[in-house]
């Protein structure tokens, strides 16, 4: 803590007496300044110690002396008595007291360098005490950098050593850890702080103050890699910004090498995908990968910058297995009926699903689900090759008699559209109940009774492939015609 006047005015080598603005004393001394100017304020920055004989004060004068200083924001006034002053004059003491200035006599017998030296040695150990405690910090904040849990541990370690709150934000303002955990409610109120500093781009840094709260934020690194949010009640020091900025230093370099290390991952991951579009065997242990059970679905996912998109679908991907790659400027997927549904479900995305597959038939499935993802770049969504392959065979067939033949097929159904919707999403599932009833939200008894009842009506199995396909394909105009 920096010298305050009441520590000088305690030190009884200097001999000082208070005469006004005692509440004062606790004021913070920053320098000490000795100037006989009717007004030295224009040399004064705010919590100087102004030290005078008065050599060129009139009591008429004093008030807006004192009033200049007051306005300049010096922490005192010490007042030298014994020279061109015997005393203290009272219009000055009486100035004083009312401006709530705090005012030192000091006695002949103690020089202005007297003082000046005190107060300097307070600075230099306060530096000094300051450069230690930065100096253990950074040591500790590499410490926990060290660790297996890199990123986690700095935040941690920073929040212990400023007796601080912590998050750790990701480039696009998501959370990525936070110190204590009940920090992470913080961040709502603290979005629209993190939004400018993101539109400001490259090295940036601000200070806010919320709920109370006084705040330091700082983007890490030139390209923003994340961002470094601090706070507390208490103001932070200057050794505590230097702390502060010696934690993101440090998250900056261990963000960097996360991302170094990610885009090794991602390159083998391509490299993989190449490997098994040819035939060849892949053990994905050293990317802790692995892939779905056979039959499996090939995904295309357009709409988003590949490194963006596999950097979100990493981090949020449900727990059933999944392998993500980037391939000729697009995402591709290797997903389950689970895993796909869940892709499916993305926002903002344009999705081509292969029929089902194995992996010794992985380039045809790749080829479907490039043929439908190029139809959801024209019709927008998510597109299945099955619905894109209908739609194909459709077209090679007069308007006129397709109608004929769809109302002719579905006439028993008609009637019934909970059948007909339960028809076509069973279809849509090439048969599978599970996942036809999921996305009905139906019980798979349910939905068996429902197929039941269509085969009655329609006097056909629905085990037979051509019955299926006529009836997709029945669909396919049923909807097109609407």
């Amino acid at each position: 803590m920096p010298l305050s006047l009441r520590e000088l005015v305690a030190d009884p080598a200097l001999g000082l007496i208070t005469h006004a603005g005692a509440p004062a004393l606790e004021r913070p001394v920053s320098w000490v300044h000795t100037s006989e100017l009717a007004d030295p304020t224009p040399f004064l920055e705010g919590g100087e110690l102004l030290l005078t004989t008065g050599l060129s004060l009139r009591p008429e004068l004093c008030a807006d002396f004192v009033d200049r200083l007051t306005a300049a924001g010096v922490a005192g006034l010490g007042f030298g008595v014994g020279l061109s002053h015997d005393r203290i004059p009272a219009a000055l003491s009486d100035a004083a007291a009312r401006a709530g200035l705090a005012l030192l006599e000091v006695p002949k017998r103690t020089p202005f360098i007297a003082i000046s030296k005190a107060v300097s040695r307070a600075i230099a150990a306060e530096e000094y005490a300051g450069l230690r405690r930065t100096s253990r910090a950074q040591h500790e904040l590499a410490q926990a950098a060290g660790t297996a849990h890199g990123l986690a541990a700095l935040v941690r370690k920073l929040a212990s050593l400023l007796d601080a709150w912590v998050l750790l934000l990701d480039a696009a303002g998501g959370l990525m850890h936070a110190a204590p955990a009940s920090a992470a409610a913080r961040l709502e109120a603290l979005t629209a702080d993190v939004e400018r500093l993101r539109a400001k781009r490259g090295l940036a840094a601000a200070g806010v103050s919320v709920d109370g709260q006084e705040v330091s934020m700082q983007a890490l690194g030139g390209r923003a890699r994340g961002f470094l949010v601090v706070g507390r009640e208490a103001p932070f020091g200057t050794t505590d910004h230097h702390v502060i900025n010696s934690a993101a230093s440090l998250l900056t370099l261990a963000l960097e090498q996360v991302e170094a290390l990610s885009g090794a991952r991602r390159r083998l991951r391509a490299g993989y995908l190449e490997l098994m579009l040819r035939g060849e065997p892949v053990d994905l242990a050293d990317l802790h990968a692995e892939l779905p059970p056979e039959p499996l679905r090939v995904l295309v996912l357009r709409g988003r910058d590949p490194d963006d998109l596999l950097h979100q679908l990493e981090a949020e991907q449900p727990s059933a297995p999944m392998f993500l790659a980037e391939h000729e400027g697009a995402v591709v997927a290797l997903a389950s009926e689970t895993g796909a549904e869940w892709l499916a479900g993305l926002p903002d995305l344009l999705i081509g699903i292969s029929d089902p597959c194995e992996l010794s038939s992985l380039a045809g499935g790749l080829r479907e689900a490039g043929q439908a993802a190029a139809a959801a770049d024209r019709a927008g969504g998510v597109v299945h090759f099955s619905e894109l392959a209908g739609g194909g065979l459709l077209r090679l067939v007069p308007e006129r008699d397709a109608r004929a033949f769809a109302d002719a097929l579905l006439a028993p159904l008609r009637s019934n559209e909970v059948l007909v919707a339960s028809l076509r999403e069973w279809l849509a599932q090439h048969g599978q109940w599970d996942p036809a009833a999921s996305r009905l939200g139906v019980h798979r008894h349910t939905l068996r009774n429902r197929m039941r009842k269509v085969e009655q009506l329609l006097g056909r199995g629905l085990d037979q492939p051509g019955v299926r396909a006529e009836l997709w394909l029945a669909l396919q105009v049923h909807d097109r015609s609407g």
